[in-house]
């Protein structure tokens, strides 16, 4: 329930924050703001929300948690408006808008505040009324940076007042929550409180309580679509390596088709009796393949099985994990009792893509005290180029394979030893195309010997001074990088 006209007057009213100076400002969710103020060495908060059906304005002894992420309006604020002084802090009218005027000896800004359910937006304006950004911008309502932001801000008289009254009294509050209150406090009178603490309350206890509930609805589904996409994934890795486990049966069938490839008419398949069961079988066969021809592809499908079992069960750990991981997340959404902090542990996998840039581009290890960084796409190869790796990095990539680059960062008056490049080598075969052979060669040298591909495609360069370096892939190495992985 959004404050109404007259609450929102009571409110204002109590607040009293003409004369104050926003000393910290907090976005903790996308539709909330903090303000922290100080007047006369006494501090408050402020808390503006502007979800649907639960728009106010308020005072609250709450702590409001920061965000992980910064979210774009919080930036915004935190440069330009924090650390101001509020001159005038009023209701437009009988409109649920509030006016704030803001200022520091150099500028000042207008803050509007709108608080209509499924309407709601904070406006920052200069002194012209130009819009220099919005908690949420709305470029159909012209409501965007650049833009002109006007109101109409009628006079109203004492009847209207009056009027507005009767239509819109100020709510009384339940005994329930009344008797909360008062059990949580004791020698407290909840009927005494000031209406901006009634309202702190309202929003705490039982509106908070209806929140969770769609939170917790929310936490379900995120949970039950999540789990559903990493258990399917499981799933078919299980069955993957169900089809490793019978890879002997394949090599068999292969020496089923050379023993009796005389008998085989070029067709859809082979009968034949198999030699240790004694049973006769029928394989199936690529018609217009000669017998060895088919008997070869079954050793390939035998070799690609034994090779990629120590992989998959590498996989299916790693999807096992992220599985345990996605189940304790769930279970701590369901425990949080911060309505707050629920929403955002919720939204952290929806902060906008300009918002969730990483720290760092690439892969990156930390291996023995040496760090080891892997580009694994043209962007990425080329990010790392242009600002992360120098001329003593040392570089590696496939021979005759397309992959991701991979950098040893270098160490003055250090060589780089034998089992880093090794380390490596093991991460630029598993990033690149060689990864199904489990095998491949590599060249390596330092990046100063690198020069770009005139015209060629980003990222791409021709190494001079290049060595040689045949790698297998080591699984034990593989599964020691993963742990050693830095997260951006």
């Amino acid at each position: 329930m959004s404050l109404n006209c007259n609450e929102l007057n009571l409110v204002l009213e109590e607040l009293d924050l003409p004369g104050s100076f926003i000393q910290e400002i907090v976005q903790p969710t996308y539709d909330m703001i903090s303000f922290r103020t100080v007047k006369g060495g006494s501090l408050s908060n402020i808390v503006i929300c502007t979800g649907a059906g639960v728009c106010r304005i308020s005072s609250t002894d709450s702590k409001v948690p920061k965000n992980s992420k910064p979210l774009r309006f919080h930036e915004f604020l935190r440069s330009r408006v924090q650390g101001m002084r509020i001159n005038s802090c009023e209701q437009i009218g009988l409109d649920r808008i509030v006016k704030m005027d803001v200022s520091t000896w150099q500028e000042r800004f207008f803050i509007y505040i709108r608080l209509w359910s499924g309407a709601a937006n904070v406006i920052v304006t200069d002194e012209n009324g130009t819009i220099l950004d919005c908690m949420f911008r709305r470029p159909k309502k012209n409501e965007v940076s650049g833009a002109t932001f006007s109101l109409d801000e009628k006079i109203v008289g004492e009847e209207e007042k009056r009027l507005a009254l009767e239509k819109f009294p100020v709510r009384t509050f339940t005994d329930e929550l009344k008797n909360l209150w008062n059990e949580k406090h004791p020698g407290s009178d909840f009927d005494s409180l000031p209406f901006n603490k009634k309202i702190d309350a309202f929003y705490s206890e039982q509106a908070s309580s209806l929140s969770r509930d769609s939170l917790l609805l929310q936490a379900e589904k995120w949970y039950n679509v999540r789990h559903s996409k990493m258990q399917g994934a499981l799933d078919r890795l299980r069955a993957k390596k169900n089809q490793f486990e019978n890879a002997d049966s394949l090599r068999h069938t292969g020496d089923l088709i050379l023993a009796f490839a005389s008998d085989y008419d070029g067709g859809s398949f082979l009968e034949c009796e198999d030699y240790e069961s004694g049973k006769k079988v029928r394989i199936k066969m690529e018609s217009g393949k000669s017998a060895q021809e088919n008997a070869t592809a079954y050793y390939e499908q035998y070799k690609k099985a034994q090779s990629g079992m120590e992989s998959l069960l590498h996989d299916i750990e790693i999807s096992e994990k992220n599985l345990s991981a996605l189940e304790a997340e769930y279970e701590a959404i369901l425990k949080e009792k911060n309505v707050i902090r629920m929403e955002q542990m919720l939204r952290h996998d929806s902060t906008p893509k300009q918002k969730t840039e990483k720290a760092h581009a690439g892969l990156h290890f930390e291996v023995d005290g040496w760090t080891i960084i892997v580009g694994r796409t043209a962007a990425e190869n080329d990010e790392l180029l242009r600002h992360t790796v120098r001329g003593q990095d040392m570089w590696l990539h496939t021979r005759d394979y397309a992959g991701g680059y991979v950098f040893i960062k270098a160490k003055k008056g250090k060589t780089v030893p034998l089992e880093i490049l090794l380390y490596a080598g093991n991460l630029a075969v598993y990033h690149s195309k060689a990864r199904q052979n489990a095998q491949a060669d590599l060249y390596y040298t330092e990046v100063k010997y690198l020069r770009r591909a005139k015209n060629g495609p980003k990222g791409l360069v021709l190494p001079t001074q290049e060595k040689n370096l045949f790698i297998k892939l080591d699984q034990e190495k593989l599964r020691r990088l993963d742990e050693l992985r830095i997260e951006n």
